[in-house]
């Protein structure tokens, strides 16, 4: 699909992120010299029409605070995984949960729930809490720890 000049004007105002303010389509509109509306309203459009994927936050969580972020991976029962992975998800301290295949024979996992805490400890205690909600569904799970962070970036346009 082609991209108009407003389009294209729109992404290289977002592309680095909504500004941090109270009212970000105004201050995103007054960039661009149109009501803050109409970039609420084509930025609604782009996503129905699967131009862009998503519009959410992406905290820092190191700046939060949260310095120990661990990937949990879980073997769970594939006939409730579902159901189970929704609840997982509601979890304070979970920022993201989805499943995935596993990989048999080395990787059993088929669940994913990010966890965050201000220690390992933290981390560790928030995934007993899940060990207790998975209850016998759980036959095994890990915590894969974050080494480095990574820097996420939105949709860019090529030059």
């Amino acid at each position: 699909m082609a991209l108009d000049a407003f389009d294209r004007a729109l992404i290289a105002a977002t592309q680095g992120g909504l500004p941090l303010v109270a009212r970000p389509y105004e201050a995103v509109g007054a960039m661009l010299g149109v009501p803050g509306e109409l970039v609420r309203e084509r930025l609604a459009q782009m996503l129905a029409q699967g131009l862009i994927r998503r519009i959410g936050a992406v905290p820092n969580h190191y700046r939060l605070g949260y310095t120990a972020n661990g990937m949990s991976v879980w073997d769970v029962a594939d006939e409730q995984v579902a159901e189970l992975g929704r609840r997982v998800a509601e979890l304070p301290g979970v920022s993201h949960c989805y499943r995935r295949p596993r990989h048999l024979p080395g990787w059993p996992y088929n669940l994913f729930a990010m966890l965050h805490g201000t220690s390992r400890e933290a981390v560790e205690r928030q995934a007993q809490d899940i060990v207790a909600l998975l209850g016998t569904a759980c036959r095994s799970h890990d915590i894969l720890y974050s080494t480095a962070i990574l820097k996420k970036t939105g949709l860019r346009l090529k030059d």
